[in-house]
């Protein structure tokens, strides 16, 4: 059913929903448009709608060849909505879902790409916040790149800004949101987790951990409560991935560093990724298996432990919550106290495993550890158990009467 967006656009059909809104297929006066509807609640609130107008010239003055623009933000009432520019094709978490990983080559195409749409809108002031697979369109009108990759475009400016954005007290004063948390947890850099302000830089973690997960088929830290995911981003070191060139490894780990100011700008990422396309041409997408995702308690039967879960991209705050159809997943979390920060059992690293393997330490390789040892002692027990009825059986017998008598004299000096 088609409603009416503002005067200029009509809403034919919804193409996703998402913690932040809905995502229409629409109509404007220069032809179809996506309509990203805000929900009912946030446009109600006449502290983002201020922002939202404030936020209008940053937005629509956003252009770039990798960026889908923000045509126009429509304030109508109820209706709060970023008109965007409609990219035929789909994104980049469902070609993941599909291939699981990619070719090196074409992973480091595709995020090239988006580090030039960061490059820009950090040049214009402007922090995306929400990196991550679900907001990277892949153009499937446009022509093909290194590797056979389309042209990727970044999307969903603005959004956690606007949401996120200080509020007002009552005296008029600005408040900072110190206890909430707005991204996806996979991809959150260790400076928003410990509650500092977001800078560019966390646009370029985010991005460094989408092509870890472009690689590996999984995040480097991800896996598990939210809660553990946030402290490894803090204290613990990503893990190397096997098979890649040692220039692309670095390149990674300068820009998953910890502290902000060690990582690349923009726009060197995406200079030093091109530099290394030539490197990576033929390479086939890496063979390394996912770290145990849910590890199960030691209770579990064993039939448990032998189907694995497979990792997902994005963590749910809500356990048994349904992903969205869009993948539109700006959460809200509290910021974890400094004792839940410190690391313990559940800080070990999340270490790749070769394929068919299962990674040291884990639920599951304790247990074939244990169906190990039980075989062997069930070995032992029954070399035992053997030996133990030979010897009765020898006891029983007696010696062989027909053999010859056997010499008893002892060496030594002898007792009287």
């Amino acid at each position: 059913m088609a409603r009416k967006i503002g005067s200029r656009y009509t809403a034919h059909q919804i193409l996703g929903r998402g913690s932040a809104g809905t995502v229409w297929l629409g109509e404007g006066p220069d032809g179809p448009v996506a309509v990203k509807l805000l929900r009912e609640d946030l446009a109600s609130d006449q502290e983002l709608v201020g922002r939202f107008v404030q936020e209008r010239s940053a937005l629509l003055g956003l252009e770039h060849p990798h960026v889908v623009s923000v045509r126009d933000l429509v304030v109508d009432g109820n209706d709060l909505a970023l008109v965007m520019d409609l990219v035929r094709g789909t994104d980049l978490r469902t070609r993941l879902d599909r291939e699981r990983r990619l070719a090196p080559e074409a992973a480091v195409a595709i995020v090239a790409d988006v580090a030039d749409a960061l490059a820009a809108a950090h040049a214009a002031g402007v922090v995306h916040r929400d990196v991550k697979p679900e907001n990277v369109l892949l153009d499937m009108q446009g022509p093909l790149g290194p590797g056979g990759a389309h042209p990727a475009l970044l999307t969903d400016f603005g959004v956690a800004k606007l949401i996120d954005s200080p509020r007002r007290s009552a005296a008029g004063r600005a408040t900072a949101p110190t206890t909430r948390i707005i991204g996806t947890p996979d991809y959150l850099a260790p400076e928003i987790v410990e509650g500092l302000p977001p800078r560019a830089a966390v646009d370029i973690y985010a991005l460094a951990t989408v092509l870890y997960e472009l690689l590996a088929g999984f995040t480097p830290f991800g896996g598990g409560h939210p809660g553990a995911v946030l402290r490894r981003h803090v204290t613990e070191t990503v893990v190397p991935l096997p098979g890649i060139p040692d220039e692309l490894w670095q390149l990674m780990v300068q820009c998953l560093a910890k502290a902000p100011a060690s990582r690349l700008r923009a726009s060197e990422l995406s200079a030093r990724l091109r530099d290394l396309l030539p490197l990576l041409v033929g390479m086939p997408p890496l063979d390394v298996d996912e770290p145990d995702d849910a590890e199960p308690e030691p209770s579990e039967p064993e039939d448990a432990l032998a189907d694995p879960v497979r990792r997902r991209g994005v963590v749910p705050l809500v356990p048994g919550s349904a992903t969205d159809s869009n993948r539109d997943t700006h959460t809200s979390m509290r910021v974890p106290g400094p004792d839940e920060l410190a690391g313990g059992a559940l800080g070990t690293a999340r270490v790749p495993r070769p394929a068919g393997g299962h990674r040291p330490g884990s639920a599951r390789h304790r247990a074939e550890v244990a169906r190990k040892r039980r075989l062997v002692l069930s070995a032992s027990a029954l070399a035992l158990a053997a030996a133990v009825g030979l010897g009765t059986w020898l006891a029983v017998s007696g010696p062989d009467e027909s053999a010859p008598p056997q010499d008893t004299k002892q060496s030594g000096p002898r007792t009287p």
